[in-house]
């Protein structure tokens, strides 16, 4: 029994099963991307990527390693010299697996398995996305507030025809201050007049 073996033997013996995954790695590497069904390029994904990683430090021991297991000179010269470059700054992840659909005859899931930095489009796309989502709160509060001061000042704008009344209104106020103060002397001036007059019918 099979119990918790997660290990797809693909329906072949061992050798057969390396070969042919030996042979799908030299194909990936030398055209960037090949149609395959979803189980092999799952399997070919767990075969090839570690080879990548090795291909980083090149070396003798790195380039016999890899070849050990591809088999084939023009792929390992073209992994070491290419290749490497591409995905020097990249920490994993080298593959991507497209699904395409089902296969006429056997309705087996079909899909593209390619290198992600070999995709000119997908890249441009990521770099795109990258640089639009950056965004800080200090940026996003400025231009908070910005609309708001500007609100703010057609309210001031309002305001100023009601100040300008109360103005004039505190202008029309002073004449009358002023005639009241004038009025009050005179009339002080005619009481003591009174008081005057009065003493003299009383003598």
């Amino acid at each position: 029994m099979r119990h918790g073996k997660k290990f797809n033997h693909l329906g072949r013996t061992a050798s057969h099963r390396n070969a042919m995954l030996s042979n799908m790695a030299s194909s990936l590497i030398l055209e960037k991307r090949i149609s395959t069904t979803v189980a092999k390029a799952k399997a070919l994904k767990k075969y090839v990527e570690p080879l990548l990683t090795k291909a980083k430090t090149d070396d003798t021991n790195s380039r016999r390693v890899v070849f050990s297991y591809l088999q084939n000179k023009e792929s390992v010269s073209e992994l070491f010299n290419e290749v490497a470059e591409k995905i020097a700054t990249r920490p994993g992840g080298y593959t991507r697996i497209l699904k395409t659909g089902s296969r006429l005859g056997d309705n087996a899931e079909m899909c593209i398995i390619e290198l992600v930095d070999y995709n000119e489009l997908m890249v441009k796309e990521d770099s795109a996305a990258k640089s639009k989502t950056r965004r800080s709160r200090r940026g996003s509060v400025k231009k908070e507030e910005a609309p708001k001061s500007e609100a703010k000042a057609p309210k001031s704008e309002a305001k100023a025809p009601e100040a300008a009344v109360e103005e004039a209104e505190v202008v029309e106020e002073a004449p009358k201050a002023e005639a009241a103060a004038e009025e009050t002397p005179a009339k002080e001036e005619e009481t003591s007049e009174d008081t005057e007059e009065k003493k003299e019918d009383d003598k």
